[in-house]
């Protein structure tokens, strides 16, 4: 049976779980190492905690992909498997830009899986994913496919923003880039001035957008975004931002630095929260390289005008 808003999978940041149409599910996730993509399968939710873990996808040796390979997320879009996760290079660490991995099969834990290169801009905007970009996820609406990434802009303190685009393909996009949220209050900058970590979820004619804010540390926590389903999700006077983060750490319950969460519905279609945090306050060394954040699980319910309600009591 699962335990809820307690450790599901150790050591594994960044969580990312989705289900195919016969109903077997797949997780991935941030290793401690960021050394590459593993991925698991199984028959049900509960059976993710203990199945296999396969490396499907290894950094490279030098170069571009050779350091901090983050988030990966597994969609099927286009017809096909891929994985958009993000990395950097040895020789410039922080030089994250987003990639894509496509499956050339029907299974994409047996593979094979040929990389598709950097994430690529709309023909002719050459402005986007030169800088800090990761955290990419992928969604669909009415028929068309749509891109939301984190990026820091700025020449002096980098801020890190989410944009949205459609896409023309898996790997490139169709429009130019569109800010949908920047880090306007204090509890988006912590640390550091962040949004990042988007996922996309409908209930109720809305679509919203969940997101993370500040730094790895306690401080971490989850924000929100809206638009109604039949808005323009492309101009950002559609979205509506909650003045306060909608989950945050809870010493209470042992629970600190929710965030990078995505959902999941489960075996009775009940939605799920997938998330990651840690179970202690004080962290040792860097917050980055801590290998403590934990993939948890949390029940969702929904608030009167339909808005999701988190909580760890859920």
């Amino acid at each position: 049976m699962i335990e809820y808003n307690r450790p599901f999978i150790m050591q594994r940041a960044d969580p990312f779980i989705t289900k195919d149409p016969e109903g077997r599910y797949y997780f991935t996730a941030s290793v401690p190492a960021y050394d590459g993509i593993i991925l698991r399968r199984a028959d049900s939710l509960e059976g993710l905690r203990k199945a296999p873990e396969r490396y499907i996808w290894h950094r490279h040796e030098s170069g571009p992909q050779s350091i901090h390979i983050w988030a990966p997320e597994l969609h099927y879009v286009f017809g096909r498997w891929y994985i958009y996760y993000s990395g950097g290079d040895k020789d410039d660490i922080w030089q994250i830009r987003p990639y894509v991995l496509r499956c050339d099969s029907d299974d994409p834990v047996e593979g094979p899986w040929t990389e598709l290169g950097p994430m690529k801009a709309a023909q002719g905007d050459e402005f986007s994913f030169t800088q800090f970009s990761l955290d990419a996820t992928v969604f669909e609406h009415r028929g068309r496919a749509y891109y939301v990434w984190a990026e820091k802009v700025g020449s002096g303190k980098q801020i890190s923003n989410l944009y949205i685009g459609e896409m023309e393909s898996a790997d490139r996009l169709k429009t130019i880039q569109e800010l949908l949220t920047t880090p306007d209050y204090e509890w988006e900058r912590h640390g550091f001035w962040v949004n990042e970590g988007p996922f996309v979820i409908r209930h109720g004619g809305r679509l919203y957008l969940t997101y993370s804010a500040s730094d790895t540390g306690p401080d971490y926590c989850i924000g929100l975004l809206s638009a109604d389903e039949n808005a323009d999700i492309l101009d950002p006077a559609s979205w509506t931002k909650s003045r306060t983060p909608i989950l945050t750490s809870c010493g209470e319950k042992g629970i600190y630095g929710p965030g990078h969460n995505c959902f999941v519905s489960d075996e009775e279609e009940n939605l799920v929260m997938v998330y990651h945090a840690r179970t202690e306050k004080e962290i040792t060394g860097d917050p980055l390289y801590n290998p403590n954040r934990h993939t948890m699980l949390m029940k969702v319910a929904w608030n009167p005008d339909g808005s999701p309600k988190l909580g760890f009591d859920n």
